[in-house]
């Protein structure tokens, strides 16, 4: 009996024990029981959880304020008023622009003040990649600035022109922004109010894409243009620390000491002659010049470094201009609507500046310019007026241009390896060059 006794006893120790230490377990038991829940990953959009939020794309309409809205939206004057005060340094309001959108994050609340939806987030988009994000969460407000993902690809596209640069980027659906770019690379050899049927070109590019879609394109990598008989390159180089040029097959400067046209996207309605049928006065008369039809406002360009000697009225010319360039040359810009803002007589303008604006002053049938050239006070025709490059690529730069230069028509051919493409390394040497001599002195 005592036996027995004490064998009760053991039992129900033993129950006791296993009962504190949760019962008798499977080995898949005690894993589901010490396992730690997984973790959900949130969806982030811009950045913000989109749990529990209702997500609305909206456009922000002419003639409607931030303030107006963001009032719509159930946010008060005064967190406006503290969201513009914090906004000044990050991203002003007033760089709030009609057409572009806006995207805005409500979720359904239920507090004391009953059920309702309020407006947590506002994001604008400045463009297809940055957006800036207005939080407005509690009673505090937020700005913070951000960028959506961008995928680059490199392009390299070829195209014959039919009818115009613009045509066969079209035809070909290219990105529009390459022919700013062509334009911007090839001002002082192309002339693009010549181009012809058969004229062609192969260019070398980074495209940008934000969700598949194309938003715009990058470093052109090099080009090759053939115009009238005759093939350009482009070839990206960095001869000076920064300043990154392109540059002719044979090193010479694609810079030229006069730009072709002073202004783009027009054409050529009259050219130079010494008896055109005047449109007004119906007599044939000398016209020194070349007009180029173009709507009113159009932007007009200094073709040259130069001074201003004459800002004014010029008769039948309407409002002139007249810069004086190196070499005795003179250029003039007639029947502009206006000038730009500091320009006068006396005033230095840089190649390329903002001079004034297409208009129809003094005797005109329409909205043109009427562009002129002068050297050593005689006219010239601005279409046919030689020019030097600008400085060509340096003796200590040149083993190492030709170089870069023989990958990128390798790559505009069509046969270069990924391996053979070049990078910013290649054409950024002076850029390199500094950041080794650096390391060789903190060394």
């Amino acid at each position: 009996m005592p036996n027995m006794k004490r064998l009760m006893r053991l039992t129900t120790l033993l129950l006791i024990f296993v009962t504190a230490c949760g019962g008798f377990f499977t080995d898949k038991e005690e894993s589901k029981t010490t396992s730690v829940a997984e973790v959900k990953e949130p969806t982030l959009l811009y950045g913000i959880d989109i749990e529990g939020y209702v997500i609305e794309n909206d456009t922000v309409r002419t003639g409607e304020t931030v303030g107006g809205i963001l009032g719509r939206r159930g946010i008060s004057a005064v967190m406006v008023d503290r969201l513009d005060k914090a906004a000044k340094d990050i991203f002003p309001l007033r760089q709030i622009r009609a057409d572009k959108a806006y995207t805005t994050f409500t979720r359904h609340i239920s507090d004391t003040l009953g059920e309702r939806d309020v407006v947590d987030y506002v994001v604008y988009h400045r463009n297809a990649i940055d957006y800036v994000v207005f939080g407005f969460v509690g009673d505090s407000v937020s700005i913070s600035l951000g960028a959506r993902p961008v995928d680059i690809v490199r392009q390299r596209r070829e195209a014959v022109i039919t009818s115009s640069l613009w045509g066969a980027i079209m035809e070909q659906d290219l990105p529009y922004a390459l022919a700013a770019e062509f334009e911007d690379i090839y001002q002082w050899t192309v002339d693009f109010f010549g181009i012809q049927a058969g004229d062609s070109f192969k260019v070398i590019y980074d495209e940008k894409y934000v969700d598949g879609t194309s938003v715009g394109i990058g470093r052109i990598w090099g080009a090759e243009f053939h115009h009238g008989g005759k093939t350009y390159y482009a070839i990206p180089y960095a001869q000076e620390e920064g300043k990154l040029r392109y540059w002719e097959a044979n090193g010479e400067s694609l810079r030229k000491q006069l730009l072709k046209a002073p202004l783009k996207y027009t054409r050529i309605s009259s050219k130079f002659s010494n008896a055109r049928l005047h449109p007004v006065h119906k007599v044939y008369r000398p016209h020194h010049g070349v007009d180029y039809a173009a709507p009113s406002g159009t932007h007009v360009h200094s073709v040259a470094d130069g001074v201003v000697i004459f800002a004014g009225w010029g008769g039948g010319g309407g409002n002139t201009l007249k810069i004086q360039h190196a070499g005795s040359i003179v250029t003039g810009y007639l029947h502009l609507r206006g000038f730009a803002k500091g320009i006068r007589v006396g005033t230095r303008v840089s190649q390329g500046q903002l001079i004034g604006y297409v208009g129809s002053t003094g005797t005109s049938t329409g909205p043109h310019l009427d562009y002129r050239i002068w050297k050593n006070g005689k006219a010239i025709d601005p279409l046919k007026v030689p020019q030097e490059p600008a400085e060509p690529i340096k003796a200590e730069h040149k083993e190492r241009f030709e170089a870069v230069r023989d990958r990128v028509i390798k790559e505009l051919e069509g046969v270069a390896t990924a391996e053979e493409r070049i990078t910013d390394s290649d054409i950024f040497p002076a850029k390199e060059e500094a950041t080794a001599a650096s390391t060789d002195n903190a060394e």
